[in-house]
């Protein structure tokens, strides 16, 4: 299959907030170009985007995984859905059984195992790591083990319902499993790897973070009784970021295999699944103290390519940051994107085989209805580039 590759950039204000913070509770910040920058991981962005494909059923529940310590839990539960008659701790140990023989590891903690002395209930076991499975692979687990169930043990040492086991845990992969791949440092063939990369997002311009001191009123306090029910701090910052997150659409398609669906043509499940992570990429937001400060906002500029080379970021036309006079920042973020991306894109790209679309609002991002085709709405740059990565897929390699 030929090399094709997703770039999604986007310029982003966010006002006084703490989406990401470190672990002294301040927003995230990196040095870049010399100076400090407000930070968000790309972790927090991986997140957002994989919550919002559920939020806002961008997918069905099926194309997406689940990623718990708690496997053995969701399995038990699945296995009693399927047979009622197992229930309880015959549900936990078929379960954990199946779960190991996928070649995971599994304990009880000692927190579960302390409250199980006390109440005399079953501990279940946990997955010793974040274990991600999708919804397809646990129900077919839940199946397999339903029909071992009698003497699950023995069952699951026949050679080819071992295999049977490893097969379904390592195929049909959901499409956020596909996407960001999925790692298990001892069951090395468990692995998938992450067809997308996500950058951390950095501001364009210099960012020192601030502190919010704050007083909170005990409601039920007396006229004689003076001071504040509570006091303390907050950090944040404000900024307008860049983003930047890489699709390696053929690593997609290889992870999805020839589709979830049998009646579908082989490019829908890499079409969807494409559209899902643009869509959910631009438009999502991580959460971090949201309640304090509610920065919902949106990119002011989005510029997606396809192109069959390599992954390109323009976050080189940010290393001398931005010093705005008039004080905004996101007028001479976008005319910088728009010098920049040309110049890159005449000394390095792939002119014939790179398509552009730009989607951008207001007049501070004018400059850049020139780098490409406009979209008016998110709906129609997601569904012109899942049209576009559909027809690059049906070309013979």
């Amino acid at each position: 299959m030929n090399r094709i590759f997703l770039d999604v950039h986007a310029l982003q204000t966010v006002p006084p907030s703490n989406l990401n913070r470190d672990d002294t509770g301040a927003p995230k910040t990196a040095l870049y170009g010399g100076v400090p920058r407000a930070r968000v991981s790309s972790q927090a962005w991986k997140r957002a985007t994989r919550t919002y494909f559920a939020d806002e059923h961008l997918l069905e529940p099926s194309d997406l995984g689940v990623r718990t310590k708690k496997v053995v839990e969701v399995l038990a539960d699945r296995i009693t859905a399927i047979d009622p008659s197992l229930t309880g701790e015959t549900a936990l140990s078929i379960a954990d059984e199946t779960v190991k023989a996928t070649g995971l590891k599994t304990e009880v903690p000692k927190r579960k195992a302390d409250a199980a002395k006390e109440s005399g209930a079953a501990a279940a076991p946990e997955a010793k790591y974040l274990v991600f499975l999708s919804a397809r692979q646990l129900d077919g687990l839940a199946r397999l083990a339903v029909e071992g169930a009698s003497d699950i043990a023995a069952f699951l040492k026949e050679k080819k319902n071992k295999e049977r086991v490893k097969g379904i845990a390592d195929s049909r992969h959901s499409v956020d499993i596909a996407l960001f791949g999925r790692m298990v440092a001892d069951a090395a063939d468990f692995n998938v790897d992450a067809a997308v990369q996500v950058a951390h997002a950095i501001s364009v311009h210099r960012v020192e973070n601030e502190s919010d001191y704050y007083t909170a009123v005990d409601d039920e306090n007396t006229e004689e009784e003076t001071g504040a029910g509570m006091i303390g701090t907050v950090d944040f910052n404000s900024a307008t970021l860049y983003r930047y997150a890489a699709l390696g659409v053929h690593q997609l398609a290889a992870n999805l295999g020839q589709g979830l669906r049998e009646d579908e043509p082989r490019t829908e499940p890499v079409r969807r699944a494409v559209e899902a992570f643009v869509h959910s990429f631009v438009a999502s937001l991580p959460t971090g103290k949201i309640n304090t400060f509610g920065h919902h906002t949106l990119p002011d500029a989005v510029v997606v390519k396809l192109r069959t080379s390599r992954p390109i970021s323009f976050v080189a036309a940010f290393e001398d940051p931005i010093r705005s006079d008039q004080g905004g920042h996101v007028r001479d973020a976008a005319d910088r994107l728009a010098a920049y991306i040309p110049d890159i894109e005449r000394a390095y790209g792939d002119e014939a085989s790179t398509l552009t679309w730009v989607l951008r609002v207001g007049p501070n991002t004018l400059k850049l209805a020139d780098v490409g085709p406009e979209l008016d709405t998110l709906g129609s740059l997601v569904a012109a580039v899942g049209r576009a990565v559909a027809e690059r897929l049906d070309k013979p390699a």
